[in-house]
């Protein structure tokens, strides 16, 4: 099957983030404290803390690392005082973003996103005002030159571990699963000793919007930007059918 392509847009961001790895590692330790306190340090009966430990694989994360984020938080899991908060609205050129954020101060965060939307010429809107354009999924990248296996055999793979579908792109495969068999799906590609581009429950739009104004683009990516570089913001998913990504 094919479908609208976001690997290009992957590999950009990986590589991106790469360059910021402490960033991200420190991302995903919050996200792991907050999963701990929630249930519990045994990620087999912690489906958060099982999501959140593939998301620290698929972006190299060592194992110790992730085990002494593990440890501290349930150690110390009294002190863990982050909240979550999701923002909600509208940028440039008709284009929907959801923007979640894991903060020690929510007031602080509330005003850097309302800023970056401000100044990038979007609006912050009201909690479900852009939500029902997009799907919640587990979503897992797979680059075509790093699996071994036939696409044929890969999606009997992944069907029979409870995945929804599997989309075939000129250079690479995309998953998709519900956010419950998420991490069985995972557990099956890694069985098989297939490397992941990316691994994550994520928001995916129903329809992708086409952004031809070079002033919106212009004032679309700096609310990306901006929300990219603010440490609170954990993810940040759009509609826009970025250039880069087709």
């Amino acid at each position: 099957m094919s479908g609208h392509s976001k690997f290009a847009n992957i590999k950009h961001k990986k590589e991106k983030n790469d360059a910021a790895k402490g960033k991200i590692f420190t991302i995903i330790g919050r996200e792991i404290a907050v999963a701990v306190k929630e249930g519990g340090p045994d990620p087999s009966n912690n489906f958060k803390l099982a999501t959140v430990i593939a998301k620290a694989k698929a972006n190299n994360m060592p194992n110790d690392t992730i085990d002494r984020g593990i440890k501290k938080a349930a150690g110390e899991g009294g002190n863990v005082n982050y909240v979550n908060n999701t923002y909600e609205g509208y940028g440039p050129g008709g284009t929907a973003i959801i923007v979640e954020t894991l903060t020690d101060n929510a007031n602080r965060t509330a005003a850097n996103v309302r800023a970056a939307f401000s100044k990038g010429g979007g609006n912050v809107g009201t909690p479900g005002c852009v939500s029902f354009m997009f799907d919640k999924k587990g979503q897992i990248i797979i680059d075509k030159e790093e699996c071994e296996m036939s696409a044929d055999d890969l999606m009997m793979l992944v069907l029979d571990a409870g995945a929804e579908d599997l989309k075939e792109e000129e250079d690479s495969f995309e998953i998709l699963t519900s956010p419950e068999d998420f991490q069985a799906v995972v557990e099956e590609i890694g069985k098989a000793s297939i490397p992941t581009v990316s691994a994550e429950v994520t928001m995916l739009p129903q329809n992708y919007v086409s952004v031809t104004d070079e002033n919106a683009v212009k004032g679309l990516q700096r609310i990306l930007d901006m929300l990219d570089d603010d440490d609170d913001v954990q993810a940040v998913y759009h509609n826009w059918d970025e250039p880069d990504a087709d």
